[in-house]
């Protein structure tokens, strides 16, 4: 198993540029599937979980083909099949994505339960995409362990969701498309990912209106026509580096990003002192003489993200004065915090949902295990203000979403050495 072997503590300084966001090319790819012609994709992150998509749709019948670095070309026109491979479908919670696109082409598709980290483990997601795919006039049956879900054309109709959610409102988009007439999404979830999605769609046949409101409505088409995608930077990369800088009082620009999409963290930036300023593709982070304490709420966007809220919470560790950490998304997001106690930080588990981190505390370097992605870039983020040697395993699901990262990290002036 692969760890990293991080020195600290770290004072960084230089630039780094954001990679494409993670949430964008694991929707992209399966929605390729909803056309017969070609999708150029550029700007793609080379992490673990799109290789494993890349890997599912090459097992469906997909022609991907790399054509330049961060670039891919995928023929979809000869799929062959609409069951998801257990091999690679049990890895990652993004399968789940493969299935609207499949059924809208097919009129079927089979799936085990996704899976993924232990924070993905949840059935929320899944059980309102059963009923979202049901409310266009899919039959559903679990049977041996898998979902089967058939139509022979899918129609349209309405669907409320109950509580907000990314991936089922990206799932009935695309499910919609090539549905027989009208479907009404409310109470939808507002991502960027989401409109830049729809935005493609649109380009390439779609008739999408509302993505990034809360009411959505698709007109079906008789086709998806393929074409050029760009990935949009990642903007929780762009916050996690935000607050990495800011915990170790480093100077980092931060390059093609959007800081727009991580507008909730820049806010609480002005009111802790960390000193910024921004342009409209990057920020600069500058050291804080002080880091004044404040807690947060994590809420659907364009609130503060879930997956900021460890990056933060280390930020914390190093503020004066207590700050609560109220995470509403993900039961077990929290879990994590308990290695921070074992660094030295002074947090107190309030309950599943709520930790009070006290500041500032030294923390130091110790053997860990990374329990999954967002934990994983926190440990890091803490290993670097750390004393001492850290030494973290795991260290796949931290490269799920963070492409090359070592390598990055160390010409910022780390010392972070990846051990195989």
């Amino acid at each position: 198993m692969s760890k990293f072997i991080i020195e600290g503590p770290a004072k960084l300084k230089g630039e780094i540029e954001v990679k494409g966001a993670k949430n964008a090319a694991l929707k992209i790819i399966p929605a390729a599937i909803l056309s017969t012609e070609k999708i150029t994709i550029s700007n793609l992150p080379d992490i673990e979980d799109v290789k494993q998509a890349l890997a599912l749709a090459a097992d469906l019948g997909v022609k991907v083909e790399k054509t330049a670095p961060g670039e891919i070309t995928i023929d979809p026109a000869a799929i062959n099949k609409s069951e998801l491979n257990p091999n690679f479908a049990n890895k990652f919670r993004s399968s789940l994505m493969f299935t609207a696109p499949l059924l809208a082409r097919t009129g079927s598709v089979r799936f085990p339960h996704p899976g993924g980290c232990v924070i993905g483990a949840g059935r929320r997601d899944i059980d309102f995409a059963l009923v979202g795919f049901a409310a266009l006039g899919a039959e559903i049956k679990v049977k041996d362990g898998h979902y089967e879900i058939k139509s022979k054309k899918l129609t349209g109709g309405n669907f409320f969701f109950p509580w907000i959610s990314v991936t089922t409102t990206e799932l009935m988009i695309m499910a919609a498309v090539l549905a027989t007439g009208r479907t009404v999404l409310q109470n939808c979830a507002l991502e960027p990912e989401i409109k830049t999605l729809a935005d493609y769609l649109n380009s390439q046949g779609a008739k999408i209106q509302g993505a990034g409101a809360p009411t959505i409505i698709i007109d079906g088409v008789e086709k998806i026509s393929g074409g050029n995608f760009t990935v949009m930077p990642d903007r929780i990369e762009t916050g996690s580096f935000a607050c990495l800088a800011a915990a170790t009082r480093s100077e980092i620009k931060i390059t093609h990003c959007q800081p727009e999409h991580i507008r909730s963290l820049l806010e609480i930036f002005k009111q802790i002192g960390v000193p910024f300023t921004e342009g409209p593709d990057w920020l600069l982070i500058r050291p804080a003489e002080k880091i004044k304490a404040h807690g947060v709420k994590t809420h659907e966007y364009p609130g503060f993200p879930t997956d900021l809220q460890s990056p933060y919470t280390v930020l914390m560790t190093q503020a004066e004065g207590s700050s609560l950490v109220h995470e509403t998304i993900y039961d077990r997001r929290l879990l994590y915090t308990d290695l921070l106690s074992q660094m030295g930080a002074d947090i107190i588990m309030c309950d599943p949902h709520r930790v009070v981190v006290n500041g500032p505390t030294k923390l130091r370097g110790l053997k860990l295990t990374s329990p999954d992605l967002r934990a994983g870039i926190a440990l890091v983020i803490a290993a670097l203000v750390a004393e001492g040697k850290t030494e973290i395993d795991n260290i796949y699901q931290i490269e799920r979403g963070y492409q090359d990262l070592a390598e990055r990290l160390n010409q910022l002036g780390a010392k972070i050495q990846k051990v195989l």
